[in-house]
């Protein structure tokens, strides 16, 4: 299967700012309630359903996944980029982080009691994501839990510019409706929606989006 070039390009890009984005990113988890309080009634569903495997998809430097393992989850990490998951191994020691790709997981199917793409579906074009959700609901069991984060909006963004480096990144923003309706169509139930307004440097409003699977 040929990659994508956006695949690539992400990859590129992600390799290239991993340690200035765990840098800047490293506190900021403490700083939203939003983000805990949705954090939090993910890892209570998912430990209220049995607990079992959870998988931060697009896990980054592992900021996520570290705040999951506290909560009491079993969790590990998945990222396209080598060089954020060498930088989640070094800040996260006891957690497990590998090199993957989200649209075909190095996983069994209904292996996961829970999954979170916190910011991770920004990267993949829409025309794509009824694929992405698929795999996603391939490796979550029934009954499992998926978490997603995301920019609200309709733009697609290129960035130039990021994190102290020059890079070739798109970032589109998404519909919270339209994300519920390839998450239906993937064997996904919506359960809960937050949406706040943005926080400076943010430029557009933060969505969350709490859903079983079906």
């Amino acid at each position: 299967m040929i990659e994508p070039a956006d695949v690539a390009q992400t990859r590129a890009a992600y390799d290239l700012v991993a340690e200035d984005y765990a840098d800047l990113l490293r506190g900021l988890l403490a700083e939203s309630a939003e983000d805990q309080a949705m954090l939090g009634a993910f890892a209570h569903h998912v430990l209220a359903g049995g607990g079992g495997a959870v998988a931060d998809l697009g896990c980054g430097p592992g900021r996520i996944a570290g705040h999951l393992a506290t909560l009491g989850l079993d969790v590990f990490g998945i990222d396209l980029s080598p060089g954020m998951i060498e930088v989640a191994r070094r800040d996260h020691p006891g957690i497990r982080f590998g090199v993957a790709s989200m649209t075909d997981l190095p996983l069994a199917d209904g292996s996961l009691g829970g999954a979170v793409g916190w910011y991770s579906i920004i990267h993949t074009p829409e025309e794509r994501q009824a694929g992405l959700f698929a795999e996603f609901a391939r490796v979550v069991r029934p009954g499992g839990w998926l978490l997603l984060a995301f920019q609200v909006g309709d733009e697609v963004i290129h960035l130039t510019r990021a994190y102290g480096h020059d890079v070739d990144l798109d970032t589109r923003r998404q519909r919270p409706e339209r994300v519920r309706e390839r998450l239906a169509a993937a064997g996904f139930e919506a359960f809960a929606e937050l949406v706040r307004r943005p926080v400076p440097p943010e430029k557009s409003e933060q969505a969350y989006v709490l859903a079983r699977r079906a």
